[in-house]
């Protein structure tokens, strides 16, 4: 049986300590990071390894591809895609170009993934922007219209599926009124309820997607005593019940400095308040001191509990959207991205995130 936890690797390689770790382990899935990635050739043969470590041949392999500064797999690798807020704005001047644009973005971004290997994408952010979205989310969110993210979210995840790749909508409630970045500190949104509520509008028009990632932040008007990752509150809820969402919940990354504590406590308290799995990302920021990251990894597989019950039932669903990809004119896709603007990405769109 697998274990409620996502898991990182540290290179673009496993050694034989990973593989008996992975084997042992038995996360639900892996997820790969930039540093992950050297060539095309490399990135297959890393994720046939993962998936033989794991004796699963449909192994769930997670990437963070969302275009613009979250983009694991850069040229020559997988070309660079636009950011969401280039799509969005082309949404508010044509509404079904936009939606198109969002289609053919996500089913591309699906296509570049499955020639690899990878199966599962954390994206598209469903955050709705405010005036006081940090750059962190930036122009990586679509609109701060909360009926535009439900829309092109909803073309985006559909792009995603046809293309083979699960869908992960993030971040679950919603990351738009942060003012830090929560890689580096906790946010604390102390906006009304029915402001919120506008937020969560894009999560509950997607509500029906196999899987969400959940925002590191607090939300006072809610609860005041912890971000959302670790609050029973905020799960149960907002994200269940007033949203509706019931799939597969998933946390931001463990390694976030928005959560305190040991690893092994992040773990059981994100598992506790109702995540289904956690994922430990297995990654530093840079400018860090070095850790200890297989101590870190062994930390959250020994808390994280074996998958059953409903997170069981959720995560198989959640495999359902890894199937076979529908049949794609990938030229043609291409050549309708440029006609509408988005076909030539620079390297000027930012660093990444």
């Amino acid at each position: 049986m697998a274990r409620a936890c996502i898991l990182g690797v540290m290179g673009q390689r496993l050694d034989a300590d990973e593989r008996s770790f992975l084997r042992e382990a038995r996360p639900f899935g892996v997820i790969v990071f930039g540093r992950n990635v050297h060539s095309s050739d490399q990135l297959r043969a890393l994720c046939g390894d993962i998936r033989e470590a794991l004796d699963d041949a449909g192994a769930p392999i997670f990437v963070d591809q969302e275009g613009g500064r979250v983009q694991r797999l850069r040229p020559p690798v997988a070309p660079r895609r636009p950011a969401l807020g280039r799509i969005g704005a082309l949404y508010h001047r044509d509404e079904a170009a936009g939606l198109r644009a969002s289609y053919l973005h996500h089913r591309l971004l699906a296509d570049d993934l499955k020639s690899h290997g990878i199966n599962a994408d954390c994206a598209p952010c469903l955050d709705v922007l405010s005036a006081d979205t940090h750059q962190i989310i930036g122009d990586r969110a679509f609109s701060d219209d909360p009926q535009a993210v439900a829309a092109l979210g909803r073309a985006g995840v559909t792009g995603l599926h046809d293309g083979g790749v699960a869908a992960v909508i993030k971040h679950i409630p919603g990351h738009g009124r942060a003012r830090v970045d929560s890689h580096q500190a906790l946010p604390v949104v102390e906006a009304r309820r029915e402001d919120l509520e506008r937020d969560f509008a894009p999560f509950r028009a997607l509500a029906d997607t196999g899987m969400a990632m959940t925002a590191h932040v607090t939300y006072s008007a809610f609860d005041a005593n912890g971000c959302a990752t670790i609050s029973p509150v905020i799960i149960t809820e907002v994200i269940r019940k007033a949203i509706g969402f019931d799939g597969l919940l998933m946390s931001d990354d463990l390694s976030m400095k928005a959560l305190g504590g040991s690893f092994a406590e992040r773990t059981r308290r994100a598992i506790a308040a109702g995540c289904d799995v956690v994922l430990h990302g297995n990654g530093a920021l840079v400018g860090e001191p070095a850790r200890d990251l297989m101590a870190e990894m062994r930390a959250v597989t020994e808390a994280a509990p074996e998958l059953e019950g409903e997170a069981l039932r959720r995560a198989m669903r959640a495999r359902d959207f890894m199937g076979e990809a529908a049949a794609f004119d990938r030229a043609g896709a291409e050549a309708e991205m440029a006609d509408l603007g988005l076909g030539d990405i620079r390297a000027s769109e930012g660093a990444r995130a």
